[in-house]
C-alpha cells in the first residue's frame, strides 16, 4: 500500500498542463476602389484670395514744443566745448532767400546751446575777413551727453580740432525752468539731429564737418540707423621709396555732395532710403521736405553772443508756437527781393545797367546771362535811349560846309522847305520821266540830307558813350568799397 501511493504522488508529480500558442491572422488588405467608379477632382477650382497687403503707416509727428528763436552772433574763431545733458531736438524747415550779394555765407539754421537748446535762426552773412570761411556746428555723443561746438568763422588755412577723447567736460545745468530732454539715443560719435518730424533723442551719424540742414529732406525717423556718408572726388598722389619703405599719400578731396541712408526699420514710413543731397547748407535747406515743421522767425532781431562757460546767461525771448504742414502741402516759393524803382534818366543818358547786388547773384551762379529785358511793354519814345556803337567815321569836309549853309540864324523859325528853289523846280518836271529814271535818282535826292544826320547822330553816340563810361567807372568804385568794407 505504501508502495502504491509513493508511485500515484510521483505520478502525479510528473504531469505538466501545456498551453496552445496563440496564433494572428493578418487583417485582410484595403479593398481596391473599382476604376470604373472613380470621379475626377473638378477641372477648375476657385481662384485663391490674394494675400492682404500691410496697410500704410500713417505716421503722424508729436506736435512739437514750443521753440525760442534767435540770430546768434558767430565766433571768429573755434569756442570751447559745452557738455550738454541732452539731445537736440528734430531739424526745422527754413527756406533760404536768394543771395543778396556775392560771396554771402548762408549761417545759422541749426540748434545751440544756451542753458536750452534754442534755435539759431538762418540768413545769409558776409565773412568777418576776405580770407575767412563758416565752420558748421559740432556735435558728439559721448557717454550719453552731447558735446557741441557752434558754429563759428575761421581762416582758411586754419583748421577745425575736434575735442580730445580723454578730455573731462563738466556738463552744464539747464535754466531754471526748463524741462530736461531725452539723452542721445545712437552710437557714440560725431552726428547731426534728425529730420524734421523725427522721435526726439534720436541722432544720425555723420562725418565732421557736415551741415545739419542736409536731413531737411530726408523722411522723420523713429528708430536707430540712419546715418550720412561723404561723396568724395579724391585725387590720390602717392610715392614710394624702395630703400627707405615710405609711402606719402597726398588727399585733395571735394566734398560736395553727401548720402543719406536708412534701413525700412529706422524711418517712420517703414521704407528704407538712399538718397543723395547737396553738402552745402543753403542748396539742401532748399529742397523740399517730408515733414514741414517751419522754423519761427526771432523776435528781436538783436543778435545775442554766443554761449560762454561761466559768463551770465542771456535773456531769451519767450518761445513760439511751431506749425507743422500736413503730409503734401506745397511750399510756398521764397519771397523775391523788392525791386527798386529805376530813376528817371534824360534824353541822350547812358544805358541802365543792372544793380550790382543782381549782378553778384548772377555771378555766384557760375556766371550765367543777364535774362533779356521783356518787350511787352515798350518804354515811351520820350525816354527811348540810344544803344552804344562803335563810334562812326568822322563827316567830310562837303558835309561840314552843307551843314554850315543850312543852318538857321538863332531864334529864327525853322523854314518848311529845306530844299532850294532849284530843287523844286527840278523836282517838277521829275513826274513825267520814266519809273527808271526816277529810281536812279532817288538815291541821289535821299544823299542830300545823310550828312547832317550822321553829324546829329555822331554826336548823340559820343555823349551816350561818355556817358556810359562815366557810369562804369562810378561802378567800379562802389565794388571796390564794398570789397574793402
Amino acid at each position: 500500500m505504501k508502495k502504491l501511493s509513493i508511485a500515484l504522488a510521483l505520478l502525479v508529480a510528473g504531469c505538466v498542463v501545456y498551453q496552445p500558442v496563440p496564433t494572428y491572422r493578418l487583417p485582410p488588405p484595403p479593398a481596391q476602389p473599382d476604376p470604373s467608379a472613380y470621379a475626377p477632382p473638378p477641372a477648375a477650382y476657385p481662384p485663391p484670395a490674394p494675400p492682404s497687403e500691410p496697410a500704410e503707416i500713417a505716421y503722424e509727428p508729436a506736435p512739437p514744443q514750443p521753440v525760442v528763436s534767435v540770430y546768434v552772433e558767430p565766433p571768429i574763431e573755434q569756442p570751447p566745448p559745452v557738455a550738454c545733458p541732452w539731445a537736440p531736438p528734430p531739424m526745422l524747415v527754413e527756406e533760404p532767400p536768394p543771395t543778396p550779394l556775392y560771396g554771402a555765407v548762408w549761417i545759422g539754421g541749426f540748434w545751440v546751446w544756451h542753458g536750452m537748446w534754442v534755435w539759431d535762426h538762418g540768413r545769409w552773412a558776409e565773412p568777418p575777413r576776405p580770407t575767412y570761411r563758416w565752420v558748421p556746428p559740432y556735435y558728439e555723443h559721448r557717454n550719453r551727453v552731447v558735446i557741441f561746438i557752434t558754429g563759428h568763422w575761421a581762416s582758411i588755412g586754419v583748421e577745425f580740432v575736434p575735442p580730445p577723447r580723454d578730455r573731462y567736460f563738466e556738463v552744464e545745468r539747464p535754466l531754471p525752468g526748463v524741462v530736461a530732454g531725452p539723452p542721445p539715443i545712437g552710437p557714440d560719435g560725431v552726428f547731426v539731429p534728425p529730420p524734421p518730424g523725427s522721435r526726439p533723442g534720436i541722432i544720425v551719424p555723420a562725418p565732421i564737418g557736415t551741415a545739419p540742414a542736409v536731413v531737411i529732406s530726408a523722411p522723420p525717423v523713429v528708430n536707430v540707423g540712419m546715418r550720412i556718408t561723404n561723396n568724395a572726388n579724391s585725387n590720390n598722389t602717392t610715392t614710394i621709396n624702395n630703400v627707405t619703405n615710405v609711402t606719402n599719400v597726398t588727399n585733395v578731396t571735394n566734398i560736395t555732395h553727401v548720402t543719406i541712408v536708412a534701413p525700412a526699420s529706422a524711418t517712420a514710413s517703414g521704407q528704407a532710403v538712399n538718397a543723395t543731397v547737396p553738402a552745402q547748407a543753403h542748396l539742401a535747406a532748399a529742397l523740399p521736405a517730408v515733414v514741414r515743421v517751419a522754423a519761427p522767425p526771432p523776435a528781436a532781431q538783436q543778435a545775442i553772443p554766443a554761449f560762454v562757460r561761466g559768463r551770465a546767461p542771456v535773456a531769451l525771448p519767450p518761445p513760439q508756437i511751431v506749425h507743422v504742414s500736413p503730409r503734401g502741402e506745397l511750399r510756398p516759393a521764397a519771397a523775391p527781393i523788392a525791386p527798386r524803382a529805376a530813376p528817371v534818366q534824360s534824353q541822350g543818358a547812358a544805358e541802365p545797367r543792372e544793380a550790382p547786388e543782381r549782378r553778384d547773384v548772377g555771378r555766384e551762379a557760375h556766371a550765367m546771362p543777364p535774362a533779356a529785358a521783356p518787350q511787352s511793354a515798350p518804354a515811351p519814345a520820350a525816354q527811348s535811349l540810344p544803344v552804344p556803337r562803335p563810334p562812326s567815321p568822322a563827316p567830310s569836309e562837303a558835309a561840314v560846309e552843307h551843314r554850315a549853309e543850312t543852318r538857321t540864324p538863332q531864334g529864327a523859325p525853322p523854314p518848311l522847305n529845306q530844299n532850294p528853289p532849284a530843287a523844286a523846280a527840278k523836282a517838277a518836271p521829275s513826274a513825267n520821266k520814266p519809273a527808271d529814271t526816277q529810281k536812279a535818282q532817288a538815291p541821289a535826292a535821299q544823299g542830300k540830307g545823310k550828312p547832317e544826320a550822321v553829324a546829329q547822330s555822331a554826336d548823340k553816340r559820343k555823349a551816350a558813350e561818355k556817358e556810359h563810361d562815366k557810369a562804369k567807372e562810378k561802378e567800379k568804385e562802389k565794388e571796390k568799397e564794398r570789397v574793402e568794407h
